[in-house]
């Protein structure tokens, strides 16, 4: 195999690419203000990223098999992961700081995928066989299921958190 030009920026971009999404995702995983809006977002989103695969996998029912066990593995890590969150309702508002490993490990597994098939698709650039689709592969719909499952869960654990501490003040 010849190593081009592009290929060698590749090896060296990658790296630096694989850092940079970690320390984003990770800036992210401290103390930060409760937004319903966000979680809102949050469920539909990655409640989206299972359900429309999910539609189009149901002539492949070992891909959607796939994406089903990683979504309830995935909705096991985020109740784990909202018991070791922290919450707090303080006079400027509510805040909650998530369990900064669990979250980061649930993103980096996706982000290793899409690494993954972007690779693949290099290596196969040139060759005339073509790439294939996301849902074809059934650890890229594991991995899928997996990261959406643990946000989607997570996001609608703090909005019945919202709604606990709504419901105290009406009580009160």
């Amino acid at each position: 195999m010849e190593i081009t030009i592009t290929t060698l920026a590749l090896l060296v971009l990658t790296p630096l690419l694989v850092w940079r999404v970690y320390s984003r995702i990770k800036s992210r995983m401290a103390r930060q203000r409760s937004i319903v809006s966000r979680h809102y977002t949050g469920v539909l989103a990655f409640g989206a990223m299972i359900l429309v695969p999910a539609a189009q996998l149901l002539d492949t029912p070992y891909n959607l098999g796939a994406l089903l066990v990683g979504a309830a593995g995935g909705i096991g890590y985020g109740v784990w992961g909202l018991k070791l969150t922290r919450f707090e309702d303080t006079s400027e508002g509510y805040y909650f700081t998530p369990n900064a490993r669990l979250g980061l490990v649930m993103a980096m597994v996706l982000v290793a995928r899409i690494l993954y098939i972007g690779v693949d698709i290099y290596a196969r650039k040139g060759s005339g066989v073509p790439a294939e689709r996301l849902t074809d592969s059934p650890l890229t719909m594991l991995c899928v299921g997996l990261t959406a499952g643990y946000f989607a869960w997570y996001s609608a654990g703090l909005l019945r958190w919202r709604r606990r501490m709504r419901q105290q003040i009406d009580m009160a």
